[in-house]
């Protein structure tokens, strides 16, 4: 008897109305009503929600001609996933792969849920199956997401790729990713290091999320000695350029400034992040008079001199920014030589930033500018770096600020603020000193 069942069960065909026993009759609340002939064999296999309606335990079961139609209520967002779901009874068996089932997500997503809801085992799990296997696009990510807790835990597999992991994983990935974004790795790798420098950014940025890392003293560690050998490259690369233009070895040392540049401004990005920047900016200062004395002996094109001038001043005005607003403390003197060495520097750099030539139908090699907010950064920077000196330095600063007639960066408001402090020092100093010479009579 079971071969000729098996043989008998094959040759149903879904919708054939002359061999079937009962109609699964699909409505909807905007009054669409289709009719689909099944079999209540495959149905009743197949299924144990039609299981029951068939059985003689459902309440119905004894109203005339309820057994041979079952009326299945449903949205019309899922008319389509539920007809697929009845012709995929038909042809589901351990021998099908999923594959066959299932054709994209979407429908995959829409049949799990129809088939969640009639009981069908094995159409579930081939679309379980089908789902964890194949990749997701973001939009139909966000409908898993939306979709599968109402499935329960057969769905768990999908969502294996969507589950946290343990932060020593997450430590590994963060180290890995450091160094390597902080090694300067070839030209052709540059478009990789971008995005591990993006995804170190964003892993411990705090936004709609947690930060997924929280940095401890081990990893500061870390990154503090990944940034030092960022910087020894730095030094290599000072060293190694010579003052000879247009040679293809020189152009290539130049080539690695820029990026060691680019690299360290983004380091340190993550440094303040971490609120470890001490270490960097000591350095930077005292880099400062050699870096400042080999890029203004640069013999190269235009167009280079404004890359390279750039970067160095991207760098320096994170640097002076530290200084300036007291997040790193430093010495008297080294804010001074950091004001001397750098004034000037940025001065004689804007103009040439302001008159490169940007479109690049006219010259496609300019193509570095610096935003204005950067240039508006160094501008405060200064002057409160200034206004924390001693008056006779300022005023040596100021003097030849305004010999410059005033130019870039202004210093108007350090101006002021110093011509305010000299007028009343007398004043305000002698009130000081006779406030100690009452407390120290009484």
């Amino acid at each position: 008897m079971e071969p000729r069942d098996n043989q008998a069960e094959a040759s149903y065909t879904f919708g054939d109305r002359l061999s079937s026993d009962i109609v699964v009759r699909l409505r909807n609340e905007e009054g669409r009503d289709d009719w689909i002939y099944c079999h209540s064999k495959i149905l009743s296999e197949k299924s144990q929600y039609f299981a029951d309606r068939l059985s003689d335990k459902w309440p119905t079961c004894k109203i005339l001609d309820s057994r041979y139609c079952v009326e299945v209520m449903c949205q019309e967002s899922d008319y389509d996933h539920h007809i697929n779901l009845l012709r995929l009874l038909y042809v589901v068996s351990d021998d099908v792969p999923e594959d066959n089932l299932c054709h994209n997500v979407k429908s995959a997503l829409g049949i799990l849920s129809v088939a969640k809801e009639l009981s069908c085992p094995q159409i579930v799990t081939a679309c379980v199956n089908y789902l964890e296997a194949v990749p997701w696009e973001e939009g139909e990510e966000e409908e898993i997401l939306r979709i599968l807790p109402r499935i329960g835990s057969e769905a768990e597999p999908i969502l294996a790729r969507l589950q946290p992991v343990d932060q020593s994983a997450v430590i590994g990935i963060f180290v890995s990713a450091f160094r390597f974004a902080t090694s300067s790795p070839p030209l052709l790798l540059s478009d990789i290091k971008s995005s591990a420098q993006e995804q170190i950014e964003y892993m411990i940025t705090e936004d709609d999320d947690a930060p997924l890392l929280i940095a401890d003293e081990e990893i500061k560690l870390e990154v503090k000695e990944c940034v030092k050998s960022l910087f020894v490259r730095f030094f290599q690369c000072l060293e190694a350029v010579p003052f000879k233009p247009f040679d293809s070895e020189v152009i290539s040392k130049k080539g690695s400034l820029r990026m060691v540049l680019s690299d360290l401004s983004w380091a340190f990005q993550i440094l303040t992040k971490m609120e470890v920047v001490k270490d960097f900016v000591i350095t930077w200062v005292d880099t400062s008079e050699k870096l400042v004395k080999v890029v203004e002996q640069l013999e190269t094109t235009v167009a280079e001199t404004i890359e390279i001038r750039v970067k160095v001043i991207e760098v320096t005005a994170k640097v002076v920014e530290a200084i300036g607003y007291g997040t790193v403390i430093l010495p008297t003197t080294k804010r001074l030589q950091m004001v001397k060495l750098w004034l000037p520097f940025v001065r004689n750099t804007k103009p040439l930033v302001d008159t490169a030539v940007t479109d690049e139908e006219e010259d496609e090699s300019v193509r570095y500018k610096i935003d204005g907010e950067i240039w508006q950064a160094l501008e405060s920077s200064f002057v409160s770096i200034i206004l924390a000196l001693p008056s006779s330095d300022q005023a040596e600063i100021l003097t030849e600020w305004l010999s410059k007639n005033g130019l870039y960066p202004d210093l108007t408001e350090a101006f002021e603020v110093w011509c305010y402090r000299s007028k009343v020092a007398k004043r305000r100093l002698g009130l000081l000193g006779g406030e100690e010479e009452e407390k120290g009579m009484s």
